[in-house]
């Protein structure tokens, strides 16, 4: 049968034409895409077929295909049904074993050069990728084979663009993202422990919009996702300004929401658009929450950034990366207690 478009699917279960317009509305604004901008959006998904996407898990913990099952715009079912054609995925798929790994098998080679793979989850290469099988073949085994006819790969997740927690040190089973082992096909990013859902939704429209994959920085993350600091639109950024931190858990500045630079706050180092797009349906993210981000969207976070809960002392670069810093506030904060958090 042929594969409907986006559109067709999404009309079959209900969603009005006021709604479609809102959704595509929506991903223009997370893609950073002006209104002119949502006419074509709206037409691809109108004429273009779903996407076929084939996910391969690795070396997770299925965190990045929890925080896809809490979509709400559009709902996971939505986007299984209706957004793409996800024909292989073995949380949420009903076949098992042989009958799986045949869907897997099929896919492949039934939608040749068209599909798109999503990588969750680093790859062991140590001991010739022994410590992550499937099926009795090794993951790096599986992901050569699965991505040679694909038309793009994302990966999704800190583990797999960076290595993430398998990597980190010392990284007995050899663990390595997806670009350090596809070279021959495009790769793109979405690093977060977990990412947000909206941007791998957004990523998956521009491709199937525009026939290609968004620009990226030099780790391969998409600008609109990772091309400004955490600090620079984080609501407790005046406080920063103004010297205004929370010294200790639950005290007076961490009630009133002040800076969390001194609890160990990462944001004037992470590159991701949470403190906009935020979680679950927009309500919060974690430094709106009162938790101090801990880059979860950078490389090797878990050995660089920690221990996450200390002050950052020294960070190269960080006045220029944190634009516009009070610095007079900065040395005030650090050299007097005019603005101590009193009970």
């Amino acid at each position: 049968m042929e594969r409907k478009t986006i559109y067709e699917g999404l009309v079959r279960q209900g969603v009005s034409r006021r709604d479609f317009l809102k959704f595509c509305a929506t991903t223009a604004a997370v893609l950073g895409l002006s209104s002119s901008f949502v006419p074509q959006i709206a037409d691809a998904m109108e004429k273009k077929e779903k996407p076929v996407v084939v996910w391969l898990h690795f070396q997770d913990c299925t965190g990045c295909s929890e925080s896809v099952l809490r979509a709400t715009k559009p709902t996971i079912g939505q986007i299984v049904l209706d957004v793409v054609s996800l024909e292989y995925h073995e949380t949420i798929m009903a076949a098992a074993g042989h009958q799986a790994e045949k869907s897997l098998h099929d896919a492949i080679h039934k939608y040749k050069g068209k599909y798109l793979v999503v990588v969750e989850g680093s790859i062991p290469t140590k001991d010739g990728g022994l410590y992550c099988c499937i099926g009795g073949r090794a993951a790096v085994d599986i992901l050569k084979e699965v991505s040679k006819d694909a038309a793009a790969i994302i990966a999704i997740g800190s583990c797999a663009t960076y290595g993430g927690i398998p990597a980190a040190k010392p990284n007995p089973t050899g663990a390595v993202g997806v670009r350090d082992i596809i070279k021959d096909k495009p790769v793109i990013n979405l690093p977060g422990c977990p990412p947000n859902v909206e941007n791998f939704t957004a990523t998956v429209v521009y491709f199937l919009t525009f026939g290609k994959l968004p620009n990226t920085d030099n780790l391969g993350r998409p600008l609109f996702a990772h091309g400004i600091l955490i600090h620079d639109n984080c609501e407790r950024r005046g406080h920063f300004d103004t010297g205004e931190f929370v010294k200790s858990w639950g005290d007076k500045g961490h009630r009133l929401g002040w800076c969390l630079y001194e609890m160990g706050c990462k944001g004037p180092f992470a590159y991701q658009n949470c403190p906009t797009i935020r979680w679950n349906d927009g309500t919060s993210w974690p430094v709106m929450a009162g938790h101090p981000c801990v880059a979860c969207s950078e490389p090797n976070f878990w050995d660089v950034n920690a221990p996450f809960y200390a002050r950052v002392e020294n960070k190269e670069n960080f006045f220029a990366k944190a634009s516009k810093i009070g610095l007079g506030a900065m040395a005030v904060a650090g050299l007097t207690s005019k603005k101590e958090n009193k009970e």
